[in-house]
């Protein structure tokens, strides 16, 4: 699996929102300059994520966006899934090599293991809230499950 630019682009706004919780809407135009991102892609990003119903819009003077949920509700998988519009690119479904046998009525014993691959990531992804992400990285890491990381 390969992050996209939009993928982390998405998690790292969202995660700013997250962090931002209890402040008034933050714009886009703040996020791209905090998180040092590209305001068009930050732009861009919290559309997709409004349209998926994880971010609410504030108009006017002091108007921003803000998390529609409590972080503890909204799963990367959620955000990936807004971002990029997919978590797992099953590249025989989307880019197929040849279409007679990649279509979905041939029989390809490989595709499984793609389809049990996507299921794992998106089971891992889901598992992951981005209020996990607000604590430092060794406690992150010995939430999901990796050995912490000695200096």
């Amino acid at each position: 699996m390969r992050i996209t630019t939009w993928a982390e682009y998405g998690v790292i706004c969202a995660l700013h929102l997250a962090k931002r919780v209890e402040d008034r809407p933050v714009t886009g135009r703040d996020i791209a300059e905090r998180e040092r991102l590209p305001t068009d892609y930050v732009e861009q990003i919290l559309l997709r994520l409004r349209r998926a119903d994880l971010v609410t819009s504030v108009r006017g003077a002091r108007g921003g966006y803000r998390l529609a949920r409590d972080p503890s509700e909204i799963s990367i998988r959620d955000v990936i899934h807004a971002s990029e519009l997919t978590t797992f690119d099953l590249h025989c479904v989307s880019h197929p090599v040849d279409e007679e046998r990649c279509a979905a009525s041939h029989e390809c014993s490989i595709r499984p293991v793609w389809l049990m691959l996507q299921r794992r990531i998106d089971d891992v992804l889901e598992s992951v809230s981005l209020a996990d992400l607000l604590h430092d990285e060794p406690t992150v890491r010995q939430r999901v499950g990796l050995p912490v990381l000695q200096a």
